[in-house]
């Protein structure tokens, strides 16, 4: 397990380094002037000038993008804004503030929201996926089925707006969605990202409902399973105690590779609830043409997608016991 880890780590900084260096190249190929955006609409050329070469942007393009990396580890001293300690993702051209600590301040929103949806697909899906599953061709399964099919449709720009209307300005039994540290008021917290959550993980707790009825179907007719019932096993023992932990192994495998999804659909839902999180950085970045903020967001929301990948793969040992015999 140990050297399994190594490997995945070493391969999760090489996935970091090529996903920033993409990033930082592709943005020098929109016919924008970083140096002036970050100067303003009037700047004289001298001015301009001054700032890129301020900004080191008047260096290769190479030599650009080395002293950006290095300055994660070690920082960097910028003529206009003075030291910046490690680790140093730069300063905005928009608002002269560092990047990193913009996207500290912003970053429990984003994970705020996407942790909580996690939760809500995984526990809702998988559980009304088990159901219908168990009571195949019966009601519930039909219900579930086609509740599904409903949930894959709908969109968060669409469904947001109407459950505010509806739960919030026209019944009042819950809050308007705003984000309260969960440090300050766990509760609060709680209750003001809730109808967030339900509105992200909606289209995803419906793909969670039709995966999990398939794949526990697919268990259910495995020889292993059919050997467990011939010993005298009951349907219920069986289900629950064998048939699950086969099926979860490729849930939990598409899971790790929705992450990313599922953090572009909370950008959305930021935009939709207007939560103050990453997305909005990120928006207000490719807006600006604002390159540290722009790869910082890059960087920081490819390196939690791959963290928890590397969490999803250490659970299969948890779960299916070849795995960790492999």
């Amino acid at each position: 397990m140990t050297s399994f880890l190594v490997r995945r780590v070493v391969g999760a900084i090489v996935i970091l380094i090529l996903i920033s260096l993409i990033t930082f190249y592709l943005f020098y190929a929109v016919p924008r002037d970083p140096a002036r955006a970050f100067c303003g609409k009037i700047c004289p050329p001298e001015t301009l000038e001054l700032v890129r070469h301020n900004l080191g942007m008047d260096k290769p393009l190479f030599v650009q993008y080395w002293l950006w990396l290095s300055a994660i580890f070690v920082g960097r001293d910028f003529t206009q804004f003075g030291p910046c300690p490690a680790p140093c993702l730069g300063y905005s051209f928009a608002t002269q503030q560092p990047v990193f600590s913009a996207i500290v301040d912003r970053f429990p929103v984003t994970l705020s929201l996407t942790l909580g949806a996690s939760v809500v697909i995984l526990s809702f899906g998988i559980l009304t996926g088990m159901l219908a599953a168990w009571k195949v061709g019966q009601p519930l399964d039909k219900i579930a089925s086609s509740s599904s099919v409903i949930g894959a449709s709908l969109q968060i720009y669409f469904v947001g707006p109407l459950v505010v209307f509806f739960l919030v300005d026209t019944l009042g039994l819950l809050p308007r969605p705003s984000y309260v540290p969960f440090t300050e008021d766990p509760l609060t917290w709680f209750v003001h990202l809730l109808i967030p959550w339900v509105v992200l993980s909606i289209i995803f707790t419906a793909n969670y409902t039709r995966m999990t009825r398939s794949q526990m179907l697919e268990q259910l007719a495995e020889d292993y399973v059919r050997t467990a019932r011939a010993k005298g096993m009951s349907g219920r023992s069986v289900f629950f105690r064998f048939a699950w932990r086969g099926a979860m192994i490729p849930i939990i495998t598409i899971f790790g590779v929705d992450l990313a999804t599922l953090l572009g659909g909370a950008i959305i839902t930021e935009q939709t609830f207007t939560l103050h999180g990453i997305g909005e950085l990120a928006v207000r970045a490719v807006q600006n043409t604002d390159l540290p903020m722009l790869l910082g967001v890059t960087v920081v929301g490819a390196a939690a997608i791959v963290i928890l990948n590397i969490v999803v793969d250490v659970l299969y040992a948890f779960i299916d016991p070849r795995v960790r015999l492999n």
